[in-house]
């Protein structure tokens, strides 16, 4: 196990791409404080910065303490686990492939962009472009699944193709913008515009949504999709507050966005009266 703290706090911000555990699999104490960082306009050691503990048993990389102002955390990051005991930066977890990242706080902008499998796992909430796509990008997140329990921002889940979002609190607008396929669901209030451009994959509000769905999806029938269940029982295994209500109540269908394919939907559960 590999064990970093911010020796102080740090006022201008950090770029660690080389923050994720494969790289510290088998290095030593001073080989690790070696490992380059960009620090501002400056390159240091990453001993310079953050004090370091290696310890045998477990290939871990924790990292304790305030990383708001470290970027590209776990970025790339192919296998084993990493654990944020505090908020991470920007872009943590961006192009993740596997292995599991947990963060106790919140995370910055563009947390899980581009993922394409493993596992992002955050306890506060998020900022904007959650598992979502890179100016110019056509496709954001690609597979793999991102849970968080606080609120999330601007664009969740924007051009994703493939995988799970699952937000315990509320999103902000423009959720699944332009989505490919994917699924993502929401526990509090869904934002305005959820869906826009989308052609295909799955938003579950559960917990409402704040204004109208777009004029550009059509409203459909309410139905309890079956295809819920397993899902649900998933988050709710994860600690997500799943109810007895979400499981057997109905859900209002709207299927857009006509303007593209036509073929996503919004599941908008119906509050019991």
């Amino acid at each position: 196990m590999t064990l970093l703290r911010p020796r102080r706090p740090l006022d201008l911000p950090v770029e660690a791409e080389i923050l994720v555990p494969e790289r510290f699999r088998g290095v030593d104490r001073a080989s690790a404080m070696r490992f380059p960082v960009a620090w501002g306009r400056r390159s240091l050691p990453l001993g310079e910065l953050f004090e370091i503990d290696v310890e045998e048993g477990g290939e871990a990389l924790i990292l304790d303490g305030d990383f708001s102002r470290v970027k590209k955390i776990g970025r790339g990051m192919k296998e084993g686990l990493l654990v944020v005991r505090g908020d991470g930066g920007m872009h943590l977890g961006s192009a993740l492939s596997g292995g599991t990242i947990r963060v106790e706080g919140d995370v910055d902008a563009w947390a899980g962009a581009m993922m394409s499998g493993g596992t992002l796992e955050i306890g506060g909430s998020a900022g904007p472009h959650l598992a979502g796509a890179y100016p110019g990008e056509g496709r954001g997140m690609t597979g793999g699944v991102v849970l968080l329990r606080g609120d999330a921002s601007l664009r969740t889940g924007e051009r994703m193709r493939r995988g799970l979002v699952a937000v315990g609190g509320g999103t902000g607008d423009f959720t699944a913008l332009e989505a490919l396929a994917g699924t993502v669901v929401v526990f509090g209030r869904l934002g305005i515009r959820a869906g826009a451009g989308s052609k295909r994959g799955t938003v579950v509000a559960l917990g409402g949504m704040e204004g109208d769905v777009l004029p550009t999806y059509r409203r459909g029938a309410p139905y309890r999709p079956l295809f819920l269940l397993p899902l649900l029982r998933f988050l709710a295994e994860r600690g997500f507050p799943v109810t007895e209500a979400h499981r057997t109540g109905m859900y209002r269908r709207w299927t857009g966005d006509v303007t593209r394919l036509g073929k996503g939907e919004l599941l908008i559960h119906e509050q019991p009266q």
